[in-house]
């Protein structure tokens, strides 16, 4: 005959089932070895959510449920670990008479990381409508979602809660702030942010400066690095790592060169992602000797390394080169990647070598699963038609997943206009119009190609039509850079 569990148990038992799942209190998932460990301890060491639920069944029995650090060691393994259930953890808050700010704070931050930021934004609210005063922690994760989200507007509005709260001056909000505004693409208000700080430290200088990196503001990356300078405050190798990428971007070879000596004197370490930013810069700067050097100076690679060697010497002409580092690459068993199929077939461009490249653009999905993306067709469209074969290049760009741009359209135009194929130009030149009807330069060029081909009833008819839509060829102008400051 079976015995019934106590009254006290069996109610406890139900009201567990009814309102945080259906894990009975009998059945034991802890060795027997950590009984004598606190319960929030044993929290901390759970390994799965069944774990944790019989943790929590005898945090009920002990009516250790509503003390505050016990149940927010459970709603953190929910919330943050990789075997946790977020919508559990939500349940448990519900359940929770008195919360926290840590506990209202450990499921925003989770649920900004998901597929689905702007839930972490409503839970915000929520917390908001129950009273709780947000704390220079909660920020950063409702920032958070509003990157995420890609939303500058919903940026904006957290902003005005951090005036509201008083918080707008708090070093560590602040800099989630300007990351968040960087992420967004919002330079005007992330330097505002930057600006309205009194007194800085290195991190909000660094977010600043990679801010500025990031979103291709070269030159005033470089400014605000001398500034830095200037307040005394030492670089650390994230800001090093930003201001070379905006070498690499504006042309300033000389302050890259500055910062790799002292690099050198200062004795640092140069890490995988200091170590790429240096070869990226040398060799985005032509300065290819140097970048190989750095290259094989270091001790640690990843995929970005060896994609800054290979496109910097596809770039600058070195295709032989750039294909032995490919396959180099491939010898040292490291997985290529979208963009390192840039460089080689960008490199076979250069060379000309059509069959290589046809091998390398069909083994990109069957052999290294990597989709090719429309920089791969571009590339593709680009070498066989300097390879003459102009009709395949067509029917490459016909059967693309993607819509071809007026790029690999003018690709295949200028490759019609060295081979003298009219008749796809003809249909090259309909297609462009029809994604930029502005662009009066083709009406030009396949002027040009009746000419060469004798077809002047063609030229004639070709130059009637622009004289009566009032067309023009734009006139060609040129930007010349200045120098940065060094």
């Amino acid at each position: 005959m079976l015995r019934r569990k106590p009254a006290l148990i069996r109610k406890l038992d139900v009201a567990h089932r009814r309102d945080l799942g259906d894990l009975p209190l009998h059945q034991p998932l802890l060795p027997p070895s950590v009984k004598s460990t606190p319960l929030p301890l044993l929290a901390d060491q759970c390994k799965s959510m069944d774990q944790l639920k019989q943790i929590q069944c005898q945090m009920v029995i002990k009516a250790r449920i509503q003390d505050t650090y016990a149940a927010s060691r459970l709603l953190n393994f929910c919330a943050l670990s990789a075997s946790g259930d977020i919508t559990y953890a939500i349940k448990l808050l519900e359940h929770i008479s008195e919360p926290n700010l840590f506990m209202w704070n450990t499921i925003i931050r989770s649920l900004a990381g998901t597929s689905c930021p702007d839930k972490g934004l409503l839970f915000y609210k929520k917390m908001l409508e129950h009273g709780f005063k947000p704390g220079k922690y909660t920020f950063p994760f409702v920032l958070k979602a509003c990157s995420k989200m890609s939303s500058i507007k919903c940026c904006e509005q957290v902003h005005a809660h951090l005036l509201i709260f008083g918080l707008d001056v708090d070093l560590h909000v602040v800099n989630g702030l300007i990351r968040a505004y960087s992420v967004l693409g919002g330079l005007a208000n992330a330097r505002k942010a930057f600006d309205d700080i009194p007194c800085r430290n290195l991190s909000i200088w660094t977010t600043m400066i990679c801010g500025y990196a990031q979103n291709s503001s070269a030159e005033e990356a470089i400014r605000l690095f001398y500034a830095m300078l200037s307040d005394a405050f030492e670089p650390n190798e994230i800001v090093f790592s930003s201001v070379l990428s905006a070498c690499a971007h504006s042309g300033c070879l000389d302050l890259g060169e500055k910062i790799h000596v002292y690099i050198e004197e200062k004795d640092i370490e140069l890490g995988v992602i200091l170590g790429t930013a240096l070869v990226n810069m040398y060799a985005k700067n032509g300065a290819l000797l140097k970048a190989k050097q750095c290259f094989d100076c270091l001790k640690e690679k990843n995929i970005a390394t060896w994609n800054a060697i290979i496109c910097g010497l596809a770039v600058h002409g070195h295709a032989e080169e750039a294909i032995r580092m490919f396959k180099m690459l491939e010898q040292e068993n490291v997985r290529p990647n979208d963009i390192t199929f840039v460089g080689v077939l960008s490199a076979c461009c250069h060379a000309g070598l059509l069959s290589f490249g046809r091998e390398i653009f069909n083994s990109m999905k069957m052999v290294y699963g990597v989709e090719p993306k429309i920089e791969h067709y571009g590339c593709m469209v680009d070498l066989l038609g300097r390879g003459g074969q102009v009709l395949e290049a067509e029917e490459l760009i016909k059967g693309m997943v993607w819509q071809a741009d007026v790029v690999i359209w003018g690709t295949l135009l200028s490759a019609c206009k060295e081979r003298g194929h009219v008749e796809v130009a003809e249909r090259a030149v309909k297609k462009i119009l029809e994604l930029d009807p502005q662009n009066h330069g083709v009406f030009v060029i396949l002027s040009n190609m009746y000419a060469e081909s004798g077809r002047w009833d063609d030229v004639t008819k070709r130059r009637r039509m622009m004289k009566e839509g009032y067309l023009k060829k734009t006139a060609g102008w040129s930007l010349v850079g200045g120098e940065c400051d060094s």
